[in-house]
């Protein structure tokens, strides 16, 4: 863990990458499979999600691993590597937010060691470096390739701790496991596969056209070492009749070897489910019509988003985003800004888009304003970066709604929140997870007060607020309350037994479509 590769004279400092190592490391408990993907968003996540479901309802302890996820949608983990003091709260880490689908799923608390490095994007070539739940700091990708090697031992004593305590673990690999330029730095496909001596199911995506190519030409670009380890291959995401495709798989085991395994229907309800990235926001919304209009500008680096999937589920909102382009629509009832990577960047984007100007002239006009995270930053006066944490260093002019100014800087503050809230009088759950610190006399009048604990700010005429709790929707409680403060009808709909169905959903096509008794054999 301490020896230095050969990075370039202009790469940043070796970050500080001393983790606590279980020696001698446990013994495996259960058995291991591994998925991997033909390409990114073939639908590895949510396969895996709707495994670890099927199989816990089976009886069996699932555990879900993945060694690198790269997503700006991150959850709050119960563990941490790190110590405070006796009297200090326990410390938190953070993972992607499949993994804590996938170990929802499975029954379990979200762990650092289900996904031990996290990459959070916050710029065209470079992301944060997430270790085991604390952040190392940002790396350029040509640089984050020499850094890989010397993450292993880490995530290998973190797949040894979860498979010392599950009867089966489902490993998800990354984006295509036959990236050949990424072979000599492979720490998240057919590298672990070897390392951790995993059976593999390869899975392909149907909706986009091109899975036969993708499964022969895998096969063509893997050795014959990692051939052998491929046990077969699932197509999913498949609309039509399957006589009519039939063919087409008879030619992918003909070219390959690899027997067919299975074919996972399209899955209607997937949009019940957290988004894992970005990728989900080509999808539309699935409240159109809704009486309340809440529009959401798409700024840059977007991160947690799925903090609006409880709002997009409610039939009396209409949840729109706005993409670059396009003004804020006229007759929007609320702008909420989400959370961002990097705020600067997202009011750079708000500001080059000319949505500062439709968002003052929406609040002159009666509208409403909100912010999460880095959306609450944005409404202040003014966001400094004096060391360049989220990119160049310096300082951006805010919105100038909330009488506040933010900082970045500190360590990340990970915390969970479960309390009553004085202002709303609900029950508030959620989580904080930000690095600025903010300040100012706005702070005297707080959005929320959890447990007597003011947090988060509002306008005194109370058309703008704001805070830096994610996941604050999905309480049900506080969402209807919000809603009708807002001026619209809130269902009845009870939005987190909504996700538990859809899992039970999924693992239900999952028992049809899949020979789970099979699947369940090729795991060693």
């Amino acid at each position: 863990m301490n020896t230095r590769p050969p990075f370039p004279d202009d790469c940043p400092p070796l970050p500080d990458i001393t983790v606590p190592m279980l020696d001698p490391a446990p013994p495996r408990r259960g058995r291991s499979l591994m998925i991997q993907g033909t390409s990114s968003d073939v639908g590895k996540s949510l396969l895996v999600a709707g495994l670890c479901r099927a199989y816990t309802r089976r009886g069996l302890k699932v555990a879900p691993f993945k060694a690198q996820n790269m997503s700006n949608n991150a959850a709050v983990t119960v563990d941490s590597d790190l110590e405070d003091g006796p009297d200090a709260p326990a410390p938190r880490g953070e993972i992607g937010r499949a993994q804590a689908l996938q170990a929802r799923a499975s029954g379990l608390a979200a762990s650092i060691h289900m996904n031990p490095v996290l990459l959070k994007p916050q710029a065209l070539v470079g992301s944060q470096v997430v270790l085991r739940g604390r952040a190392l700091g940002n790396w350029p990708a040509r640089h984050y390739h020499n850094l890989k090697p010397m993450l292993l031992p880490a995530i290998m004593d973190s797949y040894r701790r979860i498979a010392a305590d599950a009867d089966l673990v489902l490993v998800e690999g990354a984006g295509s496991g036959t990236e050949v330029y990424l072979r000599h730095c492979d720490i998240t496909n057919m590298k672990l596969a070897e390392v951790a001596d995993l059976p593999v199911v390869l899975l392909t995506d149907n909706d986009r056209g091109g899975a036969i190519a993708a499964v022969v030409g895998s096969w063509l670009l893997h050795d014959d070492a990692e051939r052998a380890r491929i046990r077969g291959y699932i197509v999913n995401k498949f609309r039509g009749y399957f006589s009519l495709y039939e063919p087409g798989c008879d030619v992918m085991t003909e070219k390959t070897g690899w027997p067919l395994l299975g074919v996972v229907r399209w899955f209607d309800t997937a949009d019940h489910l957290p988004a894992e990235d970005a990728l989900a926001l080509a999808r539309p919304a699935r409240s159109e019509g809704g009486s309340l209009v809440i529009a959401v500008p798409q700024i840059s680096r977007m991160a947690n988003f799925d903090d609006l999937d409880p709002l997009s589920s409610e039939p009396g909102v209409d949840l729109r985003w706005v993409r670059p382009g396009r003004p804020i629509p006229a007759d929007a009832d609320v702008v909420l800004l989400p959370g961002s990577k990097t705020t600067r960047a997202a009011l750079d984007t708000i500001i080059a888009e000319g949505w500062d100007i439709d968002i003052l002239a929406h609040h002159r006009r009666g509208g409403r304003v909100v912010g999460i995270c880095a959306g609450f930053q944005m409404l202040g006066t003014v966001v400094r970066d004096p060391h360049g944490i989220e990119g160049p260093p310096g300082e951006t002019r805010g919105l100038g709604l909330l009488d506040i100014e933010t900082t970045i800087g500190g360590d990340k503050r990970l915390v969970e929140i479960d309390a009553d809230d004085a202002v709303s009088g609900t029950r508030v759950t959620g989580y904080e997870m930000h690095m600025g610190r903010t300040e100012g006399p706005g702070l005297k009048n707080p959005w929320f007060r959890l447990d007597g604990r003011p947090e988060g700010a509002m306008s005194p005429d109370g058309r703008v607020m704001g805070g830096y709790l994610h996941g604050i929707f999905g309480a049900d409680g506080f969402r209807r309350h919000w809603i009708a403060e807002v001026g619209g009808a809130a269902s009845e709909r009870r939005y987190q037994a909504e996700v538990d169905a859809a899992l039970d959903a999924l693992a239900d096509q999952l028992e049809q479509d899949l020979d789970l008794d099979a699947l369940l054999a090729l795991a060693k």
